[in-house]
């Protein structure tokens, strides 16, 4: 017999008829409202809950309840913005108070028991690892080709704020992620000469570069990247990364002591990738030579070029 129909025969023991239907409650307001009779499992002389249908019945109060945690950042002015812990369903504490309502409580209604969420950056960790910049590194762009200039910012944002933990490798493709319409990516309708261009997402290549030329200046393991057919113009040849959903991906693995802080930023023509980390890092940097100031040639996107 399992712990289950044990807190059963000792909770139907007791005196008390139990409620017939259950409001499940969360800050105040009504969730969800189920009756008894749906989870009980026909048994002769004693009820049984279907476990089944109570483990689909948490599942939907977990996504009803569930909240994200978010992590903190820092804003555009420089000041930390703090972390945000969530919450999610606390299953077993949710199964316990099911149970008493089932077999023996009158009270018609429960608290939403959950769990706290606490996001993988706060406040303390982005005060101790912006402190050092290791890596620097910037490209240029024409800011007049609206669609090209909005993907680079869009991937720099997606970017921007990344926490590096000591042992983890950083994929391009998987922080950045697919580059769709549907999440705000344009078609740009001129590309630079010699760059791989996705159907969506033109540009993405001179972020995913910047960001080896950085990575690379702070010492850092490169673990995948791949160049262009062609050089590209805004960085020096062979110091490109081509990326493209499903295809090439860029990345590195931290293999210093200490957390990395990426920050991305694209402004004014130029794309400015930082690497940061604790003063106390100790890292063995790169010479990386800088890329030309010089807008690169655009060509349209149907060109042999491409």
């Amino acid at each position: 017999m399992n712990l289950a129909w044990l807190y059963g025969i000792l909770l139907f023991t007791l005196p008390g008829q139990p409620a017939d239907s259950l409001s499940i409650e969360n800050e105040g307001e009504t969730v969800l409202t189920v009756y008894r009779q749906d989870y009980s499992v026909p048994f002769p002389d004693f009820p049984l809950i279907d476990e089944k249908k109570l483990n689909v019945l948490m599942d939907i109060v977990d996504k009803q309840t569930y909240t994200a945690s978010k992590n903190a950042y820092i804003d555009r002015t420089g000041n930390v913005v703090e972390e945000e812990v969530g919450s999610r369903l606390h299953r077993r504490a949710f199964t316990e108070l099911f149970y008493t309502y089932y077999y023996n409580t009158n009270a018609s209604r429960i608290t939403v028991p959950l769990l706290p969420i606490h996001p993988r950056v706060d406040r303390d960790l982005l005060l101790h690892i912006r402190v050092k910049q290791i890596g620097r590194y910037v490209t240029f762009f024409n800011s007049s080709n609206r669609a090209r200039s909005h993907n680079i910012s869009l991937a720099s944002e997606a970017i921007n704020n990344h926490v590096v933990f000591p042992g983890e490798t950083f994929s391009f493709n998987r922080v950045v992620g697919k580059r769709t319409k549907s999440r705000g990516y344009m078609q740009a309708p001129v590309i630079v000469r010699g760059e791989l261009a996705e159907d969506i997402g033109g540009g993405i290549c001179q972020v995913s570069s910047t960001l080896y030329n950085a990575a690379d200046r702070a010492g850092l393991k490169i673990t995948e990247r791949y160049s262009h057919s062609k050089s590209v113009p805004y960085v020096p040849t062979g110091r490109d990364a081509a990326v493209s959903w499903n295809g090439p991906d860029f990345s590195f693995k931290n293999e210093y002591s200490f957390p990395l802080l990426i920050r991305a930023r694209a402004i004014g023509g130029q794309m400015v990738i930082r690497i940061f980390s604790s003063d106390e890092i100790e890292y063995e940097p790169r010479i990386v030579p800088g890329a030309s100031n010089i807008l690169p040639e655009e060509v349209p996107s149907n060109s042999e070029e491409k």
